[in-house]
Formats: structure tokens, sequence, C-alpha cells
């Protein structure tokens, strides 16, 4: 990773329904004005890059939401601006998320003409009454279809899947696992199902109306998962990500390594070198709103937060050890002025080693697959800063 190197990450807000599991930014609206909301994208990009300078843009990123409901020249459009405003790698991965309804899929060829060169699909289930507990608008059918017309057309598709489910049992994980394998994708990313506050899960779960499967359950679900992405030749790079070798998630890949991004649109966040300070950025959440701002300022930024050497380091920790290869010493430091000896537990770090949880050696401190299991108590008993 260079130091000028920049990723591009575009948040449509909108979705057809709001799923019960969901707490991501989105919304659902009767009407929506794609041309303000469109035009106000790209200002905000050409603000980014006019304080930004020359960089080497290396990914896009369209999330949301569900941008697959956007229109394709407006996608088009953003992906143009942005090989303008910043020097685009060669090797440049477009990606964008759909979900797997007829509309959608019968509008992943404008996609790919618009520039598009990376699928995100999300699948989420292979059970239609896991789907349709999930409040999905599609059906296992559709999201076999949806995945088969995807591989024709481009060359690089992930697909996402929930997993831990009520009710959800180790064969049965097996079969809708293997199905979807069997499709020949280049990489996935797996979930497992929590209750996120402020969601009608959160209720339904308070209510006792759903259960989650127990921890055991769920950590063989996650060991099952490894071993049947082996097989099928998919390597799991981060604690939820299986790829193939070569096909990960680039843009995904900027973030656990602490590297630059831009994030525009409604809520979305952005770490950014400005004047040799890192910042964060974010955005005003609600749609409209952050529209008038971007009208007004040219940007619908909320805050932009320089931040201090701990809080770097503590960033990088978080994201890092997530990777399978985990923390490049020499990058850590350099990136966040802080030494990777200074910022984490030196008892925790032994007794991890030890328990191999962890493994350091070469110039990285990275987890092994026991440690990826216990990540979250993991990291808060390590990071220090």
């Amino acid at each position: 990773m260079r130091d000028d190197d920049i990723a591009l990450y575009v948040h449509w807000p909108f979705c057809l329904a709001k799923c019960p599991y969901c707490d991501f930014n989105s919304h659902v609206r009767d009407r929506i004005d794609h041309a303000r909301f469109e035009d106000a994208l790209l200002a905000e990009l050409a603000f980014e890059a006019a304080r930004l300078g020359p960089r080497r843009l290396t990914s896009i990123f369209f999330g949301g939401g569900t941008p697959s409901l956007m229109r394709a020249d407006a996608v088009a459009r953003l992906i143009a601006a942005a090989r303008r405003h910043f020097s685009a790698d060669p090797a440049l991965e477009v990606t964008l998320e759909a979900n797997p309804t007829s509309v959608e899929t019968a509008r992943l060829a404008d996609f790919a003409a618009a520039g598009v060169n990376r699928l995100s699909l999300g699948v989420q289930s292979l059970d239609d009454a896991a789907l349709a507990a999930l409040g999905r608008q599609h059906d296992a059918a559709a999201a076999m279809a949806a995945l088969a017309a995807a591989r024709q057309i481009f060359s690089r598709v992930s697909f996402d899947l929930i997993y831990a489910r009520p009710g959800q049992t180790l064969a049965d994980w097996a079969d809708e696992l293997n199905r979807a394998l069997a499709i020949g994708c280049s990489h996935f990313s797996l979930y497992q199902l929590t209750i996120e506050p402020g969601t009608a899960f959160e209720a339904r779960f308070r209510a006792g109306t759903i259960s989650l499967p127990d921890p055991e359950l769920a950590a063989a679900l996650y060991d099952l998962t490894a071993e049947l992405a082996a097989r099928a030749g998919l390597k799991r790079y981060e604690v939820s990500n299986y790829a193939r070798p070569g096909e990960e998630s680039r843009h995904n890949l900027s973030y656990w390594r602490y590297g630059d991004y831009i994030g525009i649109g409604p809520g979305a966040h952005g770490r950014l070198s400005l004047g040799g300070t890192l910042v964060a950025t974010r955005r005003h959440r609600a749609p409209e709103i952050w529209a008038e701002r971007v009208a007004r300022d040219g940007h619908g930024s909320t805050q932009t937060t320089p931040l201090d050497a701990a809080t770097r380091a503590r960033e990088a920790l978080l994201m890092g050890l997530r990777l399978d290869q985990g923390i490049d010493e020499a990058w850590f430091a350099h990136r966040t002025g802080t030494r990777l000896d200074d910022a984490i537990d030196h008892a925790t770090l032994a007794r991890a080693i030890d328990e191999a949880y962890l493994h350091r050696g070469g110039g990285r401190l990275r987890p092994l697959p026991e440690g990826l299991k216990r990540l979250d108590a993991l990291l808060a008993a390590l990071i220090r800063v």
C-alpha cells in the first residue's frame, strides 16, 4: 500500500424495504428524486478531490442501502468523475452491491456497461423460510438465478450469507453453503446474525418470539464454513470473508489495512490524510438533509475530526487483526506514529501466543484460527491505547 492510495465509498441510502435485522443507514421512500441525489454525490466527490489533490484511486465501492436501485447512467457518471479527479489504478476495482430480485438482476448488464467490474449479491440465505423471516424481497430460486446471471456478466462475483439463524442446524447450513459455492463465485462474505439495537429483531428478541443458536453451535457453524469453503478453493482471509487467491476485496482490504478512503453520501464515513494529519469524516445521516447541505456547502459533512496517535493505533489494531495476514509492524508504526509494542498489553500478548490465538514473527502480528473465533474478547484485552 502506498501513502497516496485512496479508495472511494459511495453510499446510496434507499431500499425497497427495511430488513428487520438491519441497522445500516437505509431508508424506504415512496418516491426518490434520483437527479437530486446523483448530483449531490457528484458534488461531494468533487469537494473531496479538490481538498485531497493528486491521489491514486485503487477501488470504488457502491454500497447502501441498495445501490442497484440507482440508475446505471448515474453509476457511470460517478465512475467517470472519479477517474477524472484521480489517477486510476490500471487494476481499478469497482464493486456494486445488489439484491437478487428479478428487477435488479435484469439490470446487471447495464451496470457492467457503466464500468462496474465486481458484483456483490446480498443473497443472505438459500432457505425460503429463512428469507421470509429475514424480510428479504427474494426467494432461494431468485437468488440462485441471480448468482448464475451475475457469473455470466462479471468476472468477479461475491455473495453475502447470514448464519447462526434461529433454528439453523449444521446439516442445513452445509447444504445451503454447498449450493451457493457450486455456482463458482470467487468470493463470499459470512455474517453471524446479531441482535442490533433499534431494529425490529431487537423488539422480537426482547419479547421472546425469536432466539439465536447457542454459542457452541454458532462456533461449529463458523468452523464448518471454513472447511466447506476450503474444499471449494476459497480461503478465509478475514474474519468474515473468503476468497480464491487473488480475488480478495481490494476495497475492503483498504479498510482493514488502515488506508485512506473517501466516504460520500448520507451517513458515509471516511479516513483521509489532510495536511499531514489523519482525519475522520462523517456525513449527515438523513438523506434529504444531507442533500440540502451539499447544495448549500458542496458537502454534507457533520464533522471532520483529527485523530490522535492513540486513536490511530487503536483503530489500526481493531481493523488489522481481522485479517488472516494480520498487521505489518513497520506499516503500523508509519501509519499511526506508534510502535506496536507501545499499543498492546504484553501480558495478554504472551498468553494469546501461548494459547495459539496469535502469532508474532517476520515483522507481523497475526491472528490464528482459534484467535479469530475469540477476536472481540481478545482485542478488548490486548489493546491498551
